[in-house]
């Protein structure tokens, strides 16, 4: 798909009601006027499931848009951000008690309000979604839908080697059993170690739960993927706008 990596402009205008294909298009970052005519013409644009012809007009705020299969956040008003999050501050907007919050590194970049895709404790640092899309957040949080999220942890070692095979076949909390779906051993230095993990649910705490039920408690913990999202080299502190690709990505990964 000739579309290009860029992100909705923040400077993109608000839909008031039903405008041309190819301008929505065009103002989503998928390309200039004359290329998302080109993609219409191709037959490989969507709208609420059926082609797309020359000439359609559609209302971006409720119009449910494809091209080439991949589902595009066409409303300009919605805001889909990465951060990384530092130790020591508050998975919350804004704290009544006065602790450092996600608000204090976002300030006035941002017009729209958004709001954190679940959560990370005051110690745990690493990837943060942020966005204003209700219905996106809801189903990367909701465990029904399964969206895997990976740590790094550094614990107390040596780790055995059947650990994996155990935090695979489950182990069993107070609010019941948490099973991993992947697990490696990154690095071990005696009695300490880096592992890394993956697993589809957040109830609270479960990674620093899990594996101080199974005798390695963690000392740092690391969220480094929500998804096909991953914090990659964004520096702690800093915020970044999803691409349209990965955008895409997360409601592919939620089945929409």
């Amino acid at each position: 798909m000739p579309r290009d990596n860029r992100t909705p402009s923040p400077d993109a205008p608000v839909y008031t009601g039903p405008e041309r294909l190819q301008k929505v298009l065009a103002a989503a970052g998928v390309g200039s006027r004359r290329a998302c005519e080109d993609l219409i013409f191709r037959r490989r644009v969507t709208v609420d499931g059926r082609v797309a012809q020359l000439g359609d007009k559609v209302d971006p705020t409720t119009a449910v848009i494809h091209v080439d299969g991949e589902r595009l956040a066409a409303d300009t008003r919605l805001v889909y951000l990465a951060m990384n999050k530092p130790r020591g501050v508050v998975s919350t907007m804004a704290d009544e008690k006065g602790r450092t919050a996600l608000v204090d590194f976002i300030g006035n970049r941002v017009e729209q309000r958004v709001y954190h895709v679940g959560r990370l404790d005051a110690d745990s640092e690493g990837l943060l979604l942020l966005t204003n899309d209700g219905t996106l957040a809801h189903r990367l949080t909701h465990p029904s839908f399964g969206v895997p999220k990976t740590y790094l942890c550094e614990v107390s070692g040596p780790i055995p080697r059947n650990l994996g095979k155990r935090l695979a076949a489950g182990v069993e909390l107070e609010d019941g059993q948490v099973t991993v779906d992947a697990f490696r051993v990154v690095d071990s230095l005696g009695r300490t170690a880096q592992v890394e993990l993956t697993l589809h649910e957040g109830r609270k705490h479960i990674v620093r739960r899990l594996l101080a039920e199974v005798g390695h408690p963690v000392s740092r913990l690391v969220r480094t993927s929500i998804g096909p999202i991953r914090l990659g080299d964004l520096r702690s502190g800093r915020t970044r706008r999803l691409t349209n690709a990965e955008v895409a990505a997360l409601f592919k990964a939620v089945g929409d």
